[in-house]
């Protein structure tokens, strides 16, 4: 965002075997909007960064070396979110048909969150707790 300094210092990274369809289904289930997506003449995700909040994530195109597996080095990931009302949150991601792994509850240290996983297995915890 023009003239906003950002206090973020951790970028997570994620690469995908469908980055096009990745990134529709973060902005659909999860809230994240496009912030800058680059393509290469294959029109590939090369790189893609979507905002949530005043923070964003970086993603990508998997490589599979021609044999079929993505890159060993690039694996799913698991990812917490700060959100300010994680019951709406989770009732927008149940509604386009996120898996939850783990469904809303009231924690110990007194957050309050949930965890779905993505389409294609990235681990997703959204909650009040503020690191």
């Amino acid at each position: 965002m023009p003239g906003t300094t950002s206090t973020q210092t951790i970028f997570p990274a994620l690469r995908y075997r469908d980055a096009t369809a990745a990134i529709d289904w973060l902005q659909s289930a999860f809230g994240f909007e496009r912030r800058a997506v680059h393509t290469g003449d294959d029109g590939k995700v090369q790189h893609a960064e979507l905002g949530f909040g005043g923070n964003l994530i970086m993603l990508g195109e998997a490589g599979d070396g021609g044999d079929g597996r993505l890159d060993e080095a690039f694996g799913p990931a698991w990812l917490y979110v700060v959100v300010d009302d994680p019951d709406a949150h989770y009732e927008r991601a149940r509604a386009v048909g996120a898996q939850i792994v783990r469904d809303m509850a009231d924690e110990d240290y007194g957050s309050r969150g949930y965890t779905a996983r993505d389409p294609e297995g990235n681990v997703w915890s959204f909650g009040t707790y503020r690191p």
